[in-house]
């Protein structure tokens, strides 16, 4: 991308899963990507083979360790160039796994994962830990980085990009396929593009 500065760190969210269609919290649950959410993966990959991304040859790639990310960046046409990594793997529900928000919101009107976290799951202070990890490793080198991983610790990357506390990740949502670029601007962390699900959009608009 012209006029930017510095090592970029770009984010795919893994494709469509059954949980993701009906809103439920996917933590450490092991599913599948939909037939349409592989179809979309391979779109993004198209993608980033086109420009301005043009492949990314030399761009270090990591994926999370859970089956819907490491397939999505498979189906994208990095599987061979990435590691699993840890880091990356969704956060920990602990009770609330498989849960709606609604649904948590019956006993609990007034529940917010930014704030108040999940019984038995992760809190807030390991997912700022594992957020920094990438954070620290993204900006450790010149070139840019790819990763593959999923909605609510890119949420918290992005957050710590940023500089903000890691609960500044409740203003931020990604969509299942989407693309999203951290980097530079004038020397400061910035949200160089967010939530970009163009060719999810073609595609359901009959174009991809």
């Amino acid at each position: 991308m012209p006029g930017t500065e510095g090592p970029r760190l770009l984010m795919a969210r893994h494709g469509l899963t059954a949980w993701a269609r009906s809103g439920q919290h996917t933590g450490r649950t092991d599913l599948p990507l939909l037939p349409l959410g592989e179809r979309r993966a391979e779109l993004l990959g198209r993608r980033l083979r086109a420009a301005p991304w043009n492949g990314l040859e030399g761009a270090e790639v990591r994926t999370s360790p859970l089956a819907r990310a490491r397939r999505t960046c498979e189906l994208a046409g990095f599987g061979d160039r990435a590691t699993v990594w840890e880091a990356l793997a969704e956060v920990d529900y602990g009770e609330y796994e498989g849960l709606t928000t609604a649904q948590i919101h019956q006993h609990r009107p007034d529940w917010q994962l930014w704030r108040d976290g999940t019984p038995g799951g992760e809190g807030l202070d390991a997912i700022t830990a594992r957020a920094d990890a990438v954070v620290t490793w993204a900006r450790s080198g010149e070139g840019d980085r790819l990763v593959f991983a999923h909605g609510h610790i890119l949420c918290a990357v992005a957050a710590r990009w940023l500089g903000q506390p890691v609960g500044f990740a409740a203003q931020l949502r990604l969509g299942p396929g989407s693309l999203s670029v951290l980097g530079l601007q004038h020397g400061v962390p910035a949200l160089l593009r967010w939530n970009d699900d163009a060719h999810v959009q073609a595609d359901a608009d009959g174009r991809g």
